[in-house]
């Protein structure tokens, strides 16, 4: 996600996106109009996600599961280990599969901002991360190993990667995110890098699916599009919206690169702005959440930390290990919550 502190990059991503990211928030409901008023109970589903699914694999511009049937994930991004350490417990990841209905959770391992981010404090944060995937495989649900930056760290990457890679290489719960949030960087150094990262996780890993990123914090996913990664299967193209901020244009722009042939992944969303505060948009998030179910598109939802912000689903009273009753639950947890319960549900 955008750090909110950092407003001038998003004044100039608005120049270079043009309508996409310079979009008005449009139509904002009251939480009346777009928030449940009552508490919907769990929805049914089968408590082995992964034992029923198993290796996941691309085909075409669809991830599919062990028998070839598609398969869309739905889920939460923990907020960067540097910033919101506490809430990495394998408890909390129980606690999203059994009361948010999540299939997959990411984990957003902070390289350069927060206290304890990675690039000084290697070890803590691998940790961190170990706490969640571990927490993933025992739940039987998804995990997306995220490296969340916004500029390329190659050395540093490709040694984390292998390690985890390593690590978790048999396990199919085990998704790859080798860049969160390209900013600056070009496609082509983009796509350098990623490759780069790839083959030290392929050293390891053959075939768990890896994400890649796209320049302009993944908005602009039609240079992928027209010059995609070669040699490599099991590969998808990470697009990110925040519905207040990002409108149609988006939309099209990513359907007419999956139309394309390049497989999707929303591994990181929201219903407020790219800022990750104001109001909620419920009805521009649910435009996306219509778009994304009619597409088989996979999402996740950001994210599990207590900042004084609007994408923060938590207040400082949630424990660290789940358990969490509403009124530890900001306005957009309750809504995730609300929408996940929806649609995680095994027909």
């Amino acid at each position: 996600m955008l750090q909110t502190g950092k407003m001038l990059p998003l004044v100039l991503a608005a120049a270079l996106l043009g309508p996409v990211a310079a979009q008005p928030s449009g139509q904002t409901l009251a939480p009346s109009e777009g928030a449940s008023t009552t508490k919907p109970a769990p929805a049914k589903r089968p408590t082995k996600f992964v034992k029923k699914h198993g290796q996941l694999r691309v085909e075409g511009t669809q991830l599919v599961d062990q028998a070839g049937k598609p398969v869309v994930l739905r889920g939460l991004s923990f907020g960067w280990h540097s910033m919101w350490p506490r809430f990495y417990t394998e408890e909390t990841v129980q606690w999203l599969k059994e009361d948010f209905n999540c299939n997959v959770v990411r984990a957003a391992a902070g390289v350069e901002s927060g206290e304890k981010n990675y690039l000084k404090h290697p070890d803590f944060s691998k940790e961190k991360i170990r706490a969640v995937v571990d927490g993933a495989i025992k739940a039987n649900i998804y995990v997306i190993i995220d490296w969340h930056s916004h500029n390329i760290n190659l050395n540093e990457a490709k040694a984390f990667f292998a390690e985890m890679s390593k690590a978790y290489g048999k396990q199919p719960n085990v998704i790859y995110e080798v860049f969160n949030e390209p900013d600056y960087e070009s496609w082509p150094e983009v796509k350098a890098y990623a490759e780069e990262v790839i083959k030290s996780i392929r050293e390891n890993d053959p075939d768990n699916v890896i994400l890649v990123g796209s320049p302009h914090w993944d908005q602009d996913v039609h240079l992928p599009a027209a010059d995609p990664i070669k040699g490599q299967s099991n590969l998808m193209y990470t697009m990110h919206f925040y519905a207040a901020t990002h409108k149609q244009e988006l939309r099209d722009r990513t359907e007419a690169a999956i139309k394309s042939g390049l497989p999707i992944f929303v591994s990181e969303s929201a219903g407020m702005e790219a800022s990750g505060d104001g109001p909620l948009n419920y009805a521009a998030w649910q435009e996306y959440i219509d778009w994304m179910e009619a597409n088989k598109v996979s999402w996740i939802t950001w994210s599990v930390s207590d900042k004084d912000e609007t994408c923060s689903i938590l207040k400082k009273t949630a424990a660290s290990t789940g358990k969490w009753k509403d009124e530890d639950l900001k306005e957009s947890g309750l809504k995730v919550r609300e929408y996940l319960r929806k649609y995680n549900v095994e027909k």
